[in-house]
Order: C-alpha cells, then sequence, then structure tokens
C-alpha cells in the first residue's frame, strides 16, 4: 500500500488564492529532505501539494450523483454506471485508496518538516510573518490528514492506520484499524488544532496571509469543526453504529451545534439559495470551507441538454429526486401540471420540458418523446430532467465563442449542513423532532424549518407534533433537496444503511395533437448487494499484504 518512505515525485498542483509557491518536478526527484526543508517556498510547496489531494464531484461522467438515485448518466459509456449495474469489482474498484498519497506526505512533513528556521530569511522584513504562517503549517497538515482519514473510512470502514512514516515492508503488514478508533482519532485531531487556525486568513495582524493578499483555500477553525461534525454524525450512523449507542448522537449533535454557533459568531448566515453556485459561490454567506477546482466549462458540456450545440446531457436527476421536493402549499402536485408550485428549489435545480434553459439556449427544452432534447435523440436524457445546480447557465459552450469556463468552487462545508446533520443527530438523540435540553437548545424540527425559512425559499414549517416516522421521512427528503448534487445522496443511503431501497425513477413525457402533455412514470431497479456499503479494497494492495482483509463479500 501506499504509506512507504514519501518519495519527492510529485508536483504542486494546488490552486490556492494568493500562494505562489511552486515547486518544480526535478527539484523533488533529484534531492532529499534536507533540500526541501531547509528553503521556506520549497517547504510551502510540500504542504501546499498536500492540499492538491482535496476531493471534490463537480458533475462530470464520473460524479457519484449517478452513482445512487439522485441522477441517472444518460452516456452509456461512463464507468459510473458500474456503480449501479452489477459490474463494480474488487478488480473494477473505483478506488479511493489514493488519499494515502496525501497523508503520507503529511506524515513525512510532521516528521521531519517541524521546528525549522530558515535562518538565511532572518534579516527579511517579512521573516517574523513567514514564521508565523510556518508555524500554521503543522496545524494545516494535522487536519488535512485527518480529512483524507475521514473520507478512507468513509468509504471502507476499517481501514489501515498510521501517523508514522513507515518502510515499504512496515507498510504492506498494516491490519485494519477498527473504524471507531480512525473517527476518534479524527474527532481528537479536529479538538487539538481547531483553536490553532485562524478564523478568517484576510483578519490576521502582521502576518503574511494579512493584508492585500489573503491565503483564501486553506483550511480554517471553522473547517475544524465541520469536520468533527460530519465525522461525529458518521461515527453515529447506523452503518457505524449498529447498536444506535445514543451518547455517539449526543456527541454527533453537540458537535454540530457548536458548528452553528461558531457560524453565528462568525457571520456566516444561510443566504439565497442559487448563491451556492457559479463563479462567485466561494463568496456566498453561509460558507465554511470550499475548495477551488479552477475556471473550466466541463461541467457545462457534460450537463447542458443534449440539444444545444456540444453538450452531452450528463446527469441528468431522477424522478425519484424530483418527488422529494413539497409543494409549496403543502398539497400534491397535479398531475396534468405535475411541476407548478413546488418548493422553490426544484426550479433553481432542475430543469423541466418547455424551460429556457441554459440561457444560451435559443428554444425551450423539449423534453418530450420525439422533441430535441428527450429520445430517440442519442445520449438524451432518461429521466425526462436536466440539471441546472452546479452547472452556469449563462456560459456558452458553442465552438465558435466558447471561452473556457468559469470559476468553479466545491462546498466542502457549509451550514445549511450542519443544521441538517443537528437536526438528524438530535432526532436519533431523543427520539422525538420537538424535544430539547440545556446542552441541545435547538430542537430538529426548528434547525430543518431554519433551512427551509431561507431567503427565496420560505418553505413552511415541519410542525410541531409530527410523528416520528413522519419527521424521519420528510427529514431524508428536505435532506435530499437542500444537499442535490453536492456529494451527500451516496454516502447518506450507506449510513443509513438504506441502499437496498432506492431505485431510479423515470418520467416518460408525451406531446399530445392538442399541444398539452401526458407524463408516465417508470421505475428503473439498481443492482444491491449489502457488501456495497463498503467499498472493495483494490486487489492490488490485498496482494501486497497478507494482514490486509478484503471487506465482506467483495472476495467473490
Amino acid at each position: 500500500m501506499k504509506l512507504k518512505n514519501i518519495c519527492f515525485g510529485i508536483v504542486c498542483t494546488v490552486a490556492l488564492v494568493g500562494c505562489t509557491d511552486k515547486m518544480d518536478y526535478h527539484e523533488y526527484t533529484n534531492y532529499g529532505k534536507e533540500y526541501v526543508f531547509s528553503d521556506f517556498g520549497r517547504t510551502a510547496a510540500f504542504v501546499n501539494n498536500i492540499y492538491s489531494y482535496l476531493d471534490y464531484d463537480l458533475l462530470g461522467t464520473t460524479s457519484l450523483a449517478s452513482a445512487c438515485d439522485e441522477a441517472e448518466m444518460a452516456l452509456n459509456y461512463s464507468n459510473v454506471l458500474d456503480y449501479t449495474n452489477g459490474n463494480w469489482t474488487a478488480l473494477n474498484p473505483k478506488s479511493q485508496w489514493n488519499y494515502y498519497t496525501p497523508i503520507r506526505a503529511a506524515n513525512y512533513f510532521l516528521e521531519n518538516g517541524l521546528n525549522l528556521e530558515f535562518s538565511d530569511l532572518i534579516l527579511n522584513q517579512d521573516y517574523e510573518a513567514q514564521m508565523k504562517r510556518y508555524g500554521r503549517y503543522q496545524y494545516e497538515v494535522r487536519l488535512l490528514r485527518a480529512y483524507y482519514y475521514f473520507l478512507l473510512v468513509r468509504a471502507y470502514g476499517d481501514v489501515p492506520f498510521t501517523t508514522k512514516v513507515l518502510t515499504e515492508a512496515e507498510a504492506n503488514s498494516l491490519e485494519r484499524t477498527p473504524a471507531s478508533q480512525v473517527f476518534d482519532f479524527i474527532i481528537s485531531e479536529c479538538d487539538a488544532v481547531a483553536p490553532q487556525l485562524p478564523v478568517d486568513y484576510s483578519k490576521l495582524d502582521n502576518d503574511a496571509a494579512g493584508g492585500t493578499n489573503p491565503e483564501a483555500g486553506r483550511v480554517t477553525r471553522g473547517a475544524a469543526l465541520a469536520l468533527k461534525a460530519r465525522a461525529s454524525l458518521y461515527c453515529a450512523s447506523k452503518l457505524f453504529n449498529d447498536s444506535e449507542n445514543r451518547d455517539l448522537y449526543k456527541r454527533a449533535a453537540t458537535a454540530s451545534l457548536d458548528v452553528i454557533n461558531y457560524c453565528g459568531e462568525n457571520n456566516i448566515t444561510l443566504g439565497k439559495y442559487t448563491d451556492l453556485w457559479g463563479a462567485d459561490n466561494w463568496k456566498a454567506s453561509e460558507m465554511i470551507f470550499v475548495r477551488r477546482v479552477g475556471d473550466t466549462d466541463d461541467p457545462e458540456r457534460t450537463n447542458f441538454p443534449i440539444g444545444m450545440e456540444n453538450a452531452k446531457s450528463g446527469n441528468c436527476p431522477t424522478q425519484t429526486l424530483v418527488d422529494a421536493y413539497e409543494m409549496k402549499n403543502g398539497g400534491e402536485p397535479n398531475q396534468k401540471d405535475p411541476y407548478t408550485g413546488r418548493d422553490p428549489r426544484f426550479a433553481m435545480t432542475i430543469a423541466v420540458n418547455g424551460d429556457k434553459w441554459p440561457n444560451t439556449n435559443p428554444n425551450p427544452l423539449e423534453i418530450y418523446t420525439g422533441g430535441r432534447d428527450a429520445a430517440p435523440v442519442p445520449y438524451a436524457t432518461p429521466t425526462g430532467y436536466y440539471v441546472k445546480k452546479y452547472v452556469d447557465g449563462a456560459t456558452d459552450i458553442s465552438a465558435s465563442t466558447s471561452s473556457g469556463g468559469k470559476r468553479h468552487s466545491w462546498i466542502t462545508f457549509r451550514l445549511g449542513e450542519f443544521l441538517l446533520n443537528y437536526a438528524e443527530a438530535t432526532f436519533k438523540y431523543f427520539g422525538s423532532a420537538d424535544i430539547k435540553d440545556a446542552e441541545l437548545t435547538m430542537t430538529a424540527r426548528e434547525a430543518v424549518n431554519k433551512v427551509r425559512k431561507r431567503t427565496g425559499v420560505d418553505m413552511p414549517d415541519f410542525p410541531e407534533g409530527m410523528s416520528s416516522s413522519d419527521f424521519w421521512s420528510r427529514y431524508k427528503n428536505e435532506r435530499m433537496v437542500e444537499l442535490a448534487f453536492e456529494g451527500h445522496r451516496f454516502w447518506d443511503v450507506r449510513r443509513w444503511k438504506e441502499g437496498g431501497f432506492t431505485s431510479i425513477g423515470r418520467m416518460l413525457i408525451t406531446k399530445n395533437s392538442d399541444d398539452s402533455f401526458t407524463y408516465t412514470r417508470s421505475i428503473k431497479a439498481l443492482v444491491w448487494d449489502d457488501k456495497m456499503y463498503f467499498y472493495p479494497i483494490p486487489d492490488s494492495e490485498i496482494r501486497k499484504n497478507p494482514n490486509l482483509k478484503q471487506n465482506p463479500g467483495w472476495d467473490k
């Protein structure tokens, strides 16, 4: 496995605003730790490279939105379909194992890159400021390492675990550490580093990161609190907590409330829902931490309707997702006009037949059989819908005018998630949506209602006195709606152990002779086996390490 001594053949590719430290490939390849850690710029580049592995799941051809019931991939050649068609195997593992690479680098830095003085810079005017910046690196690296371990335990459950630099032989003899212990490590690391990290890098005095060139993109105190809260909720969830130990839910609720209170203290607030995507989404009022991806039009080319030049349809929202959007008046949809009067987030997220989408499309969408954007056109939407969220409708992808796209940033942590996380953990702890106490000072229902009342949404409150089953069902719908296409649904159904209860809903639309439309539902079953709650460990890793046991069911 990839835990042996750090190899310097890595390139600094991270895109951090205001960070210009880079290192050429040959410098890493030809020199050892004395060379790297004797220079401030090279040391900074080493740390920046650890950031470059931060995950994102913008809506490309392998997005996990199309590996669950959130979307269906229109491109039948995409290997994301392996998740749901029975072709997923340990030899075809969809591996998350690469997160051991930044973990290895983090361990190496924490063993070799601390307590440096950079004496050649001591006479520089900004020496003190740069040393403050360097002093934070160890806490940034520890948090990043904890985050990468979270990504691994989320995918695999028990995982090989180390905080040391290992020889190849040592790495290839590690056994798996129980997931509960890895979660405890993640949570304790977040507790340790949070006080050492800035709330806002742009507001530091006498610091290299302050002033006019703040280092946006570096982990903050809020990111540490958020990782602790998310990891705590996963640890409490049924996949990792079969006995449903209520104390774990209390820990998760308390951690989420800490995030909510932190946001309140630092002017992080719920804003407009549409502020969550677009070129400036990283500035949105509720962002806690975002991962800048860069300037690109790939999400638009992949997901714009097939009737447009250079478009591919991509990740098409399912009828299952559509059904999660309630009616604004609390009633049932009109089957002859099923989209009018829905939760406002519906029209912000999903494009339907007749919509003028995207902005550069000269024609309303024709998502009826025989229409410009529907079957039998090859690669047209199979579900009857196209996605808007996380796609910039103002981008022109035509060959004659394409500019290469705009900035895209992936939401890692935002306030809305933690209001929902708090609601879930509090409900599971108390067994009611209407109970609070001196420590958990908001009910689950009140937390959900804050999300539903955001500017431009203003959905009716969940009422008092809901039955437990009704609240849980509506909570899951609310979470599916609010966090649509943000990388949660695939993992949520797994941690709830509800993978076998999902399917893909589709809508077939027929245009009648009087220009009215007939809507016909259908269901596509997803291939499911309970082994899919966890990823298979890559077969290549199993062959290297006799102590590394495969996840149940994947060794057949």
